[in-house]
């Protein structure tokens, strides 16, 4: 067993802190088009787990950080992830993200003294055409 891979026992232990559970039809979304990707069948993050290999790869480098985990509705594209990635990193707080289009899941590493705000993390998330609906943070 890898040195974080009781980070991710932890956090599927933990409890889910919920958001309100808004819904969005992607398909409504006008922030931008989907003109050279096909749809597939949208993923429902809150009813999957982290995958452990990806979450210990997404740590291996990090000391002194926050990692949110968000569970994600709404995903159905390349498109969609590559847009929540380049929005979490214009933020000069995150370091490091990963968007894991298949599992509903975006990881987002904070500096350790950051304030995470779920509301502003929903906002990002919806301003792609998603919903936030779950968070879980884990100190490394």
């Amino acid at each position: 067993m890898n040195k974080y891979s009781w980070y991710v026992i932890a956090l599927l232990a933990s409890p889910i802190i919920s958001a309100d559970q808004h819904q969005m039809d992607h398909s409504l979304h006008e922030n931008h088009g989907h003109t050279g990707h096909s749809h597939q069948q949208a993923v429902d993050g809150a009813e999957l787990d982290v995958n452990p290999e990806k979450f210990d790869r997404f740590v291996e480098d990090l000391t002194y950080a926050k990692v949110a985990v968000i569970s994600v509705q709404g995903m159905v594209c390349d498109f969609c992830a590559r847009g929540i990635d380049k929005t979490f990193k214009k933020d000069t707080s995150v370091l490091k993200v990963d968007v894991d289009l298949n599992k509903g899941k975006v990881l987002v590493a904070y500096k350790a003294d950051q304030e995470i705000d779920f509301d502003d993390v929903k906002h990002k998330i919806q301003s792609n055409g998603q919903n936030a609906t779950d968070i879980q943070l884990v100190s490394i």
